[in-house]
């Protein structure tokens, strides 16, 4: 403190430095590692395009756009399609940029300070970076030691902390489990507060909590266009819910948020359904492929139920297995330092040449190194 009893400002040379609120300071922003190899399977993208039909589609569409007016703040037409395509209504759809911003738009109406968000980890890490973000506590449940979720531990959890916002993923991430419908419907019936289903993968699937939306129901469901799609590089995002949270959430969502080439691609997008769920198929046959390849390597495989398989590398540390594929020229994504996830790496379906790729690099790196060991 200085003599009028304020905080010093900390400085770096002749730069005065504000320091950022007192319980942001620990926190990391949320990362992926970027490294320059010819298979990229980290970051659960489509490992296709989008059909050339609908680029053709977009790009005329955008060569008609009125880029000195303000796109329409509504998003009308696209909320229109979204609505269309789940058969729910209009006023029951929110769009934003990416379903990271959906899900900030929730926790910035529903949570904040003096409020709790609950999550069950392990789970999507950005549930808890933007409960932190908007000042929120956070309460964490545990899963088993298979990332199963039982319905004693979500019950323990409400009765315990009372969340005001409570996160379910299905397919989860990283681990690619689905949660069984029972453990929605427990946590609907226990919960105080807003439930937010996150269906990022739900499409690769067998089951989807949309069917469980109602007016009298505080659930909402979470997708994104950047998956099945094939539009991560858009950043397009929605949520269903009941008409009256969708209406809360226009006091929290910045003005004209939206802007008008997303609305003009997800609009599009939806007309593609049929050529989406074949690739769908597509994937989710690549998905077992490799699931039943690296159960053969004698690696803890989990059951997957979304564009990517979670395993634990047994013997080997994660780490070396990861900077292994690097050095083949293949990237998954490094889990083994997360909290309950030792030694797991996650590997996202790509084409069938990339998941061969990664299949014989898994190979060779896994044999040197168990050769390594054995060697006296």
């Amino acid at each position: 403190m200085n003599a009028q009893g304020s905080e010093r400002v900390p400085s770096l040379g002749s730069e005065r430095v504000i320091p950022v609120r007192d319980d942001l300071r620990a926190l990391e922003g949320y990362h992926s590692a970027q490294v320059d190899v010819d298979v990229r399977l980290n970051t659960n993208e489509s490992p296709l395009p989008p059909p050339e039909a609908f680029r053709d589609a977009v790009a005329a569409e955008m060569s008609r756009v009125e880029w000195h007016r303000y796109p329409d703040r509504a998003a009308s037409g696209l909320r229109d399609a979204i609505a269309d395509l789940h058969g729910v209504d209009t006023d029951q759809v929110f769009v934003a940029n990416g379903s990271n911003e959906v899900l900030q738009s929730v926790l910035l109406a529903y949570a904040g300070p003096g409020r709790t968000v609950a999550t069950f980890e392990p789970t999507y890490q950005m549930h808890a970076q933007i409960a932190r973000v908007t000042g929120a506590t956070l309460v964490e449940g545990e899963r088993a030691e298979d990332f199963t979720l039982d319905t004693a531990e979500i019950r323990r959890v409400m009765a315990d902390s009372g969340p005001h916002v409570t996160f379910l993923t299905s397919p989860n991430n990283p681990t690619g489990l689905v949660e069984p419908r029972a453990n929605v419907e427990v946590l609907l019936a226990e919960a105080p507060g807003i439930v937010v289903v996150d269906e990022a993968y739900a499409q690769f699937a067998d089951w989807t909590a949309l069917d469980l939306v109602a007016e009298d129901r505080p659930l909402v469901v979470t997708r994104t266009f950047s998956k099945t799609w094939s539009m991560a590089g858009a950043r397009l995002g929605y949520m269903i819910g009941p008409t009256w949270l969708v209406a809360e959430l226009e006091k929290v969502v910045l003005p004209y948020h939206l802007d008008s080439v997303k609305q003009i691609a997800g609009r599009l997008a939806l007309r593609y359904s049929d050529e989406m769920n074949a690739r769908v198929k597509q994937l989710v046959a690549e998905r077992e492929r490799i699931s039943e390849a690296m159960t053969a390597l004698d690696l803890d495989v989990f059951p997957s139920g979304a564009n990517f398989v979670l395993f634990r590398s047994g013997g080997p540390a994660g780490r070396d297995v990861w900077q292994g594929l690097v050095d083949e020229g293949v990237l998954v994504r490094d889990c083994s330092s997360w909290p309950r996830l030792d030694n797991c790496l996650r590997v996202t379906v790509g084409t069938r040449d990339e998941n061969d790729r990664f299949l014989t690099a898994l190979a060779g790196v896994l044999d040197r190194m168990r050769a390594t060991k054995e060697t006296p």
